[in-house]
């Protein structure tokens, strides 16, 4: 019951923060339904790291996330995106959650395997559950796409991507918070003592406390699709549960020099089919050993 509750609210306050911005006029309801979502923005970031092995030095990871497809996002955008992707030359791409708005009610799971494959990365394509992906049934039909478009599904488990010289990094993937179950102590699970660890989680709150605990050294989140909707000098009027204290971007989380958390703003629309100041994002991170 409670996340029922937990939802009306969230798209009662959606609607109205909504409504707020477009009362700038018609001008400001057709950038926000009609521009904003198609403007795609490709967000480049460098990562040091002292644990980082040297022979991973400029390894490129790709993320994307949100992309809520069936929800004012086709699979002829879908597609597209491939191709942009594909051009960052990723060594990495990891997905972080809610690929379809409601799984059960879309039927062209085939056509999303088959754009999905395209992807290249030379060591691997990661994926996790968000709530989405188990919303509606949805938790089998995710994990038959995602694993036959040839992703390693991360659910409370890692992966070690490791290099002809021996050296290793770990991918770890917790299951969804609000839906799911989500471990992260069996998620590192076997994982050796300061190997550089990236951990994915849908929604980046309360995980990234844990997290920053526990031996990783960089979360990669979504779920908050930045508030959609933002307002000059205030930011997101409305945030999901989950990720209403990290909602977008760069984070350093926990004491001394903190682990690195950053939160995607995804692909797609929720609820509203509207971004205002919230351009759907690409996140690039380019890895560096000190």
């Amino acid at each position: 019951m409670q996340n029922k509750v937990t939802r009306r609210s969230f798209i009662k306050r959606a609607l109205g923060s909504f409504l707020t911005v477009a009362g700038i006029g018609a001008g400001g309801y057709f950038y926000a339904h009609d521009i904003e979502p198609k403007l795609l923005d490709v967000t480049r970031h460098e990562i040091k790291n002292r644990r980082l092995p040297a022979g991973f030095d400029g390894l490129r990871i790709v993320q994307f996330s949100d992309t809520h497809i069936g929800f004012h996002y086709n699979l002829d955008t879908f597609d597209k995106l491939m191709d942009e992707i594909n051009s960052l030359a990723p060594d990495i791409i990891l997905f972080t959650g809610d690929l379809m708005d409601n799984p059960n009610e879309f039927n062209e799971h085939e056509r999303i395997v088959q754009t999905l494959k395209r992807l290249e990365a030379e060591f691997g394509k990661y994926a996790i559950y968000g709530n989405h992906d188990h919303g509606g049934y949805g938790s089998d039909i995710y994990k038959k796409i995602m694993e036959e478009a040839g992703f390693t599904l991360l659910m409370n488990e890692s992966d070690s991507v490791t290099l002809l010289d021996g050296s290793s990094i770990y991918i770890a993937g917790v299951d969804d918070a609000m839906l799911g179950r989500p471990n992260l102590e069996a998620a590192i699970q076997g994982i050796p003592k300061d190997s550089y660890t990236i951990l994915l989680a849908h929604e980046p709150d309360q995980m990234a406390d844990l997290a920053a605990k526990n031996n990783i050294h960089l979360q990669l989140s979504g779920h908050s699709h930045g508030g959609q909707i933002q307002v000059p000098f205030y930011g997101p009027l409305v945030t999901p549960p989950l990720a209403e204290v990290y909602t977008e971007g760069f984070y350093q989380v926990g004491d001394g020099e903190g682990m690195p958390l950053y939160v995607n703003r995804g692909l797609g629309t929720t609820r509203l089919p509207f971004r205002f100041l919230s351009r759907p994002e690409l996140s690039v991170f380019t890895l560096k050993s000190e």
